[in-house]
């Protein structure tokens, strides 16, 4: 069933193999930990954005493997022009340090840079080191045009793109203490790839579908993550909580509407729920590929692409992120993707289906835009059964009342 293998690195277990091979793990621990930490405190220092505390994070525990740092400018060209690494291997999305050319010019090659988060109290916390091998510049409006297709900066991972400083620092990473959500944030919930294998192996699992997404559960998401429980042994819900968009529904109150329809309406054997500790690019379907290989280094076999994969709304085809699969060798991918086309419920049908299976006018389908959704759950209305469980309006408008009563607050 489950195998190890060592290949000149970390070993891994489950039954498909991580991106390159190997599992990277950049976490230092016992006494190189320490040194490590006690050296950093000596160092200069650069605060990451969310957005790179996220990535240090999935670098340092494998998600991102086979990146073992943030990108050197080879990688970092061939990526954005040619979707893969250096050598060869799938890769869409830029995994960058960028500063300030300030900051920049104050840092040599071959040395080494202390990493830290900023706390909610204003302080640093510490969280490993960086051996900056190169540092570079880069041309903001190609990324953005090559990545997320538009060069607008009304689309939101494109205004970072363009807030951000104009050096990037490249270099291996050694982290000794992770970010403070991985305490404070679901950290029951926040297994590692290394641990998920264990629980699908434990589990009996070989065939593992992903589920990514950053909307609570309604009923489309249940009928497709229910279709694809059919063909393999168990499904691993991968909900993102890292940095999205403000107006997207909170990571705590989303986590409870999963919670909610899992105990009620899956069966408990063959369901894992986890969260996955990225920020949204927003880079739709170049996002899908990213997206897809993190769960593959998870251990995951199969991984669902909906409509408008990780897109934002008037960026991209309904259906760009199920193509760009066709653009790269299904070998090199390694994960197989499942193809769901729009799902919702058809009163004249009965029941929910989607646009390949319902023949009936779209006047006879239950369908609600977010903002529709949003609207709704603050004035403390309901959604239609039809959309999704009861139990779940439930918890999203206990939630966005709060999150109401906070605004209102300030």
């Amino acid at each position: 069933m489950a195998k190890k293998v060592n290949d000149n690195g970390p070993g891994y277990v489950g039954s498909i193999a991580p991106h390159g091979g190997t599992l990277v793990s950049r976490l230092l621990r016992g006494e190189m930990a320490e040194a490590t930490r006690e050296m950093a405190q000596s160092l200069k220092t650069i605060v990451l954005s969310p957005m790179n505390v996220s990535d240090l994070e999935l670098i340092a525990v494998g998600a991102f493997s086979p990146l073992t740092g943030f990108m050197g400018q080879a990688d970092y060209q061939s990526v954005v022009f040619d979707m893969h690494l250096v050598n060869g291997l799938p890769w869409t999305i830029p995994v960058t340090l960028p500063v300030d050319e300030e900051t920049a010019a104050d840092i040599k090659i071959g040395q080494s840079v202390a990493l830290a988060e900023r706390t909610p109290e204003g302080d640093l916390h510490l969280m490993g080191v960086i051996e900056v091998s190169e540092k570079y510049t880069y041309d903001k409006r190609v990324e953005a045009e090559k990545v997320y297709r538009t060069t607008e900066d009304k689309h939101p991972g494109v205004a970072r793109l363009y807030r951000q400083g104009d050096v990037l620092l490249a270099g291996d990473i050694w982290v000794f203490d992770l970010p403070l959500a991985a305490r404070t944030e679901f950290p029951e919930l926040r297994h590692t790839p290394a641990q998920a294998r264990r629980l699908f192996a434990r589990a009996g699992w070989r065939r593992i579908v992903a589920f990514q997404t950053r909307n609570p559960i309604h009923r489309a998401h249940e009928y497709i993550q229910k279709t694809a429980l059919e063909i393999v042994d168990g499904l691993f819900l991968h909900p993102l909580v890292g940095e999205t968009k403000a107006d997207d529904i909170p990571a705590d109150v989303r986590i409870a509407s999963y919670q909610a329809i899992l105990r009620d309406y899956y069966p408990a054997e063959r369901v894992l729920l986890g969260v996955f500790p990225a920020a949204m690019r927003y880079a739709g379907p170049r996002e899908a590929i990213f997206h897809a290989i993190a769960r593959k280094n998870y251990g995951c076999t199969h991984f669902i692409v909906g409509r408008d994969h990780a897109g934002v709304k008037g960026y991209y085809g309904t259906y760009d992120a199920h193509y760009i699969f066709d653009e790269f060798d299904p070998d090199a991918i390694g994960i197989t993707p499942l193809f769901f086309d729009h799902a919702f419920y058809c009163k004249k049908c009965g029941a929910v289906v989607t646009a390949k299976t319902c023949p009936h006018d779209p006047s006879e389908h239950v369908f609600l835009s977010g903002t529709q959704v949003r609207e709704m759950l603050e004035r403390g209305e309901m959604l239609p059964e039809e959309f999704t469980r009861p139990e779940v309006s439930k918890v999203l408008i206990e939630g966005m009342q709060r999150r109401k009563r906070g605004r209102d607050r300030r």
